[in-house]
Order: C-alpha cells, then structure tokens, then sequence
C-alpha cells in the first residue's frame, strides 16, 4: 500500500486544524447566545436595558476571545522567531547548544552508526569474475575489461600499420595482430605479449566461468605491454618523419 506524500499529509492536518477551529468557534458562539438569551429572559421585564448579567457575560465572552487571539499571535511570533535562529548551516551540535543528556545520547548514536556501518562492510569476499574489495582493480569486471582492450589495440595498430586488416568479431589475437608480432620481445620460453594476451582473451570469450584474478593480471599486463611498445613504435615513426622533413626542407 502507497503511503501518502508528505504534502498530502500537511494539506490533511491542516483542514483538520481548520475544521477543529471551525467547531470550537460555533459552539462558543452558542454558548455566548444561549447564556445572554438566558440572562434576558431572568429578567421581569426580559429587556436588555439595565441588564447587568447580560453586560457581565458579553463582556468575559470578549476577554476571553481577545486572551485567545492574543495568546495565539504571541505563540505564532515566538515560533517565528525561534525557527529564524537556526542556523542554515551545517554546524555540529556542542553540549552549549542542548541540555548534557541528549548531547551525550547523539554522540553515542551517532559512534553505534558509525560502528555498524564499519562492521557491515564487506571484507574477503570474492566475487567471480569481479576485483576484490580493496585492492587495486576492485569492483572491475574482468571478463568484460579484458574484451574492451582489443578495440583499443586495434586502433593503436592502424595507426602503425594502415593496412592492417579490420578487426573481425571471433578472430584470434595471434591471427589478427600477426603484422605487429615482430615489433614484440620474446621472453626465454620464445613467447611474446601478444602470445598471452591471446590466451587471456580466448579464456575470456569461451569459457564458461568468469576469468580468476591472477589470469585477469597477466592479460592485463599483457595488453599493457603491447600498448606501450605500440606507443613507442608511432612516436618514433614521427619522430623519424620529423626530421626527414626537415631534411628535405634544408
């Protein structure tokens, strides 16, 4: 069930307020009319000339009106100004600004929230295929970031290799990026980056369960790696065009 909006709740307490002042009001009013009708017709001659009771009713009925009016207006002005002594700001609370007990009670609420809120943070929990909490690739799909590395290695390898064929959607990395695999250092198994990061792409795009974290490292790093030496390769390809128009301007 859809509670009511906190306008509709102050538009309904405020009718009730109306109405509650409406129904105080008639019966005052019936009162006052039925304790002068009252005092006329006590009188021998029920006139109102010379009505004392009359006079004394009319009368303590209008005192208490104006002590009612006049009550209201002052609670009204110190609410007022009361509510324009408060701060806009966001200050914190000193023990001068409340009594000693409620400044002790919201200090300790506000250490028992800060308490629970420590305790109830999540800590050694591994998600499959996620970063572990707290370290540095935390929170990082890696399935999902190792796939969006290819496009950026591809863009990378057109800017060294025009030619180089377009990326198709299941292509091995070895296939693909065969035209920059010399540009690539061996390590002493003969492997290169690109040997990894091909492994790691296909565990990401066949394999049932999602990538472990030390998988998710290597071709990471892998992809790194082939990034920084493709980077390297395109400075020095204008450095070098550089200064053969240098020197075919000299």
């Amino acid at each position: 069930m859809r509670s009511p909006s906190s306008k509709a709740l102050r538009w309904i307490s405020q009718a009730c307020y109306a109405l509650l002042v409406v129904i105080l009001g008639c019966f005052f009013a019936i009162s006052c009319v039925a304790l002068l009708e009252q005092a006329v017709r006590t009188l021998p001659n029920a006139s109102w000339t010379n009505n004392w009771d009359a006079f004394s009713i009319g009368a303590s009925y209008f005192l208490l009106l104006f002590l009612s009016i006049a009550f209201c207006i002052k609670r009204r002005i110190a609410v007022r100004r009361r509510l324009q002594r408060v701060s806009k700001a966001c200050d914190g609370l000193s023990t001068s600004d409340v009594p000693r007990p409620v400044h002790e009670y919201i200090s300790q609420e506000f250490a028992r929230s800060c308490l629970v809120s420590f305790e109830c943070q999540p800590r050694g929990i591994l998600h499959p295929g996620l970063g572990r909490p707290g370290t540095e690739h935390s929170g990082i799909p890696f399935r999902r970031t190792l796939l969006d590395t290819i496009v950026d290695i591809d863009a990378r390898a057109h800017l060294i290799i025009p030619s180089h064929p377009p990326l198709k959607p299941h292509a091995r990395m070895l296939h693909h990026f065969r035209f920059i695999l010399p540009l690539l250092p061996k390590d002493e198994d003969g492997l290169t980056d690109l040997h990894y990061y091909d492994s790691a792409v296909q565990l990401a795009r066949t394999s049932h369960r999602e990538p472990k974290e030390n998988e998710f490292l290597i071709g990471l790093q892998a992809a790194n790696e082939i990034r920084r030496i493709l980077d390297e390769c395109r400075i020095a390809m204008l450095e070098e065009s550089r200064i053969q128009l240098d020197t075919c301007s000299a």
